[in-house]
């Protein structure tokens, strides 16, 4: 249930209780009201009364003259029930909670946590933490926060939200080292009530904010945080989220090879993806990322035009643009021509380009430059490498023109402009009161951090343009037989192996390869001599997965002998299998040629079913060449995961192999999908391994459908 939060980040007046001369948290609460804006009165408790940081306080919250908004707890673990039993009855509905002691600590701390959340949810109070340092509501000079606040505060479009409350003063630091302003920054302690989703909400409502930074330890309700992350895009508002605690999740199911192939982290990796969530690896990619996104918004396409005074950060460029899918596209040949008589003789005109040293004797080169590299046709935006002054000259004022100068060519551009500076440093006062008298655009900090960050618009551009143009609607679903998958509900224990599985697939319009189940010599004989030499002989058996692995499967047989010496040695292999029931073979026509692809669907604890494909049969383990989707996906979705893989152009028809019809895959592979959803919360993983793809004939050559243990079954 989405919580508002709107009035909790804008109270009118605030008490902050449990003030003391002796904690530091009190006084850098009070501090950062007093001396960041807030402009409402700040009521100090403490319930021995008396002068607390040189200020009268209060014994009791009901000694307050005037309605609180706000009260800022900061008393023992085991009073602050008794102080929401106190505001509750004089009607303060919002609380931060700066306490620690609760669900952190164990189960006593946390038995206290579940009673303070029953009597808030009892009393409709909204409380954030415990356990969390509170928040800094820039745009509106509220800032209870229980940290020193680093001066000056800077005021912008980035809103931070942190489930550390130890990384927050160090995430404030280097935003504003690199003036990056916040509209909002979060501190989370342990979300027992509001929760990261719902602070997202709020600042995808919020007019002062442009994009959205996380630092996540977990995604508690992916559910929520899924419908969070799609308004935000449909808002247009990016998210950029530094998720932590990278690790692999043990397969529920060992009878399918998806369970080796995606783990946890994989899928936040797959449906930040899908969400449009940008996701980076550092702090400082989570603040500089954010305030280019806030700054530049999404980047039209990957085609960059570069402007540099330097010929080695050119070749940095370059390396990093393929590391982040960007192309450097050669420039047309009129913006040649225009660069050269432009650029010094001794210069080379090329992408990237360095407009060299010479812009320290002609102030006006690299503006000039720029100017021309925004007019090619042939790129979508313009990275322009410069670094803010960092100490003010005898005379400023030929910098402040310079500045801007380059800034209205900047804002008179017909396509987006990004400005990155070489290296990572602190932008200085001087620079900074550049950037705001010269109305210079945000300076990405590095090349590194700056050329990851221009990479992240343009994805994050693709992904605001197709959320757009779908209209926000969630993608489609192939239709399935009804009646079937009633029936396979119902009968859904434990594993299903080929025969039974194939059956399923096909009652869903799965195009698959035809089998018989027998049980005899002399039926295995009739059955290769219906379908045609060569054939195929499978072990056939309840619970029995892996087949290949305990010798349960010939190939290429071509004759009745054979077929009787092949079903002889896949019984013996399967009768061999503990627990194993009665045993039989599948025999099929033998498949050759084409591309063989894995796709599986799989069951994450979190995140729900999970969608693998990617090269299959023996390459399965060998290469884990895979591109996950979270499910529901349609065929487009399908279609963009084939692209992802690093043997996609064994699709296309490398060496002269007849081409996929992706198109025909991506169709099949969707309707997979569907079925996974359709079989309910009792299916643990359903598996074709090999799907074989040749031109556009696609069918199912092996299949696996693993339920999850239920009650009675």
């Amino acid at each position: 249930m989405r919580m508002p939060v709107g009035e909790l980040f804008n109270p009118r007046s605030i008490a902050l209780v449990g003030a003391t001369d002796k904690s530091g948290w009190s006084i850098s609460t009070l501090t950062n009201l007093r001396t960041h804006g807030f402009r409402g009165p700040v009521h100090l408790v403490n319930p021995r009364g008396g002068v607390v940081h040189g200020e009268q306080a209060h014994r009791s919250l009901s000694g307050i003259p005037g309605q609180v908004d706000l009260a800022y707890v900061m008393v023992p673990t085991t009073a602050v029930l008794s102080v929401l039993r106190e505001g509750a009855k004089l009607g303060i509905r919002h609380y931060v909670i700066l306490t620690a002691g609760f669900g952190e600590t164990g189960p006593e701390g946390a038995a206290l946590e579940v009673e303070v959340v029953d009597f808030a949810r009892e009393n409709d109070l909204t409380v954030l933490g415990p356990n969390g340092n509170g928040f800094i509501n820039a745009a509106a000079d509220v800032t209870p926060y229980g940290l020193p606040i680093p001066s000056p505060l800077l005021r912008g479009p980035v809103g931070v939200v942190l489930q550390s409350g130890a990384l927050a003063s160090s995430v404030l630091g280097f935003a504003q080292a690199r003036n990056v302003g916040i509209s909002l920054l979060t501190s989370m302690g342990n979300e027992s009530l509001v929760t990261v989703t719902d602070v997202i909400d709020y600042l995808v409502d919020d007019p002062a904010t442009k994009a959205i930074a996380l630092f996540l330890e977990s995604v508690r309700d992916p559910a929520a945080f899924s419908r969070a992350a799609r308004r935000a895009l449909l808002a247009g508002k990016p998210i950029v989220a530094l998720k932590i605690g990278r690790s692999r999740l043990a397969s529920r199911t060992a009878q399918a090879h998806t369970g080796a192939l995606v783990g946890d982290d994989n899928v936040i990796d797959a449906a930040f993806r899908q969400l449009g969530v940008v996701r980076v690896r550092s702090l400082e990619d989570l603040i500089i990322t954010a305030g280019l996104l806030a700054e530049v918004g999404p980047l039209p396409g990957p085609r960059i035009g570069v402007v540099t005074p330097s010929g080695g950060a050119s070749e940095i460029i370059a390396d990093r643009a393929e590391d982040e899918g960007l192309e450097l596209p050669a420039f047309a040949p009129e913006t040649v021509a225009r660069l050269r008589e432009i650029v010094p003789a001794f210069g080379t005109v090329q992408n990237p380009l360095d407009v060299t040293g010479y812009v320290l004797i002609d102030r006006t080169l690299l503006g000039r430059a720029l100017e021309a590299v925004t007019a090619d046709p042939g790129v979508d935006a313009v990275m322009l490498l410069s670094d803010l002054p960092r100490v003010a000259p005898p005379d400023p004022a030929p910098v402040y023109a310079t500045y801007s100068a380059s800034a209205k060519r900047m804002a008179e551009a017909p396509m987006p402009v990004v400005v990155v500076s070489n290296v990572l440093t602190d932008v200085t006062e001087f620079g900074r009161d550049v950037q705001r008298q010269a109305g210079f655009p945000y300076v990405a900090g590095g090349i590194e951090h700056g050329m990851h960050a221009i990479g992240a618009a343009v994805r994050w551009g693709r992904a605001y343009r197709a959320a757009v143009s779908a209209g926000g609607a969630a993608p489609g679903r192939a239709a399935v037989n009804a009646p079937a998958i009633e029936a396979a509900i119902e009968a859904g224990t434990g594993v299903w192996t080929e025969h039974r599985a194939a059956a399923l697939l096909a009652s869903a319009g799965i195009p698959v390869v035809p089998g018989e189940l027998v049980h005899d010599e002399e039926s295995a004989v009739a059955a290769a001599v219906g379908f045609g030499y060569p054939v195929v002989l499978k072990a056939a058996a309840e619970g029995l997965g892996h087949k290949s692995d305990i010798g349960g499967v010939r190939l290429g047989l071509s004759g009745a002998r054979d077929v009787e010496r092949a079903y002889r040695e896949v019984v013996a292999a399967a009768a061999a299998v503990p627990g194993a029931g009665r045993v039989g073979a599948l025999v099929q026509p033998q498949r050759g040629g084409g591309v063989e692809l894995l796709v599986g669907v799989v069951r994450d604890p979190a995140w729900g079913l999970t969608l693998a494909v990617g090269l299959g049969g023996i390459w399965v383990e060998a290469l884990r060449d895979t591109a996950l989707r979270v499910l529901p996906v349609d065929a487009a979705e399908v279609r963009w995961a084939l692209g992802e893989l690093r043997g996609a152009a064994l699709l296309r028809g490398a060496r002269g192999a007849e081409p996929a019809d992706l198109d025909a895959v991506a169709e099949v592979v969707a309707r997979v999908a569907a079925l996974a959803e359709s079989l309910g919360e009792g299916l643990e993983s359903l598996e074709i391994n090999p799907l074989l793809v040749r031109g556009s004939h696609v069918e199912a050559l092996d299949a696996l459908v693993a339920w999850r243990d239920r009650p009675g079954r």
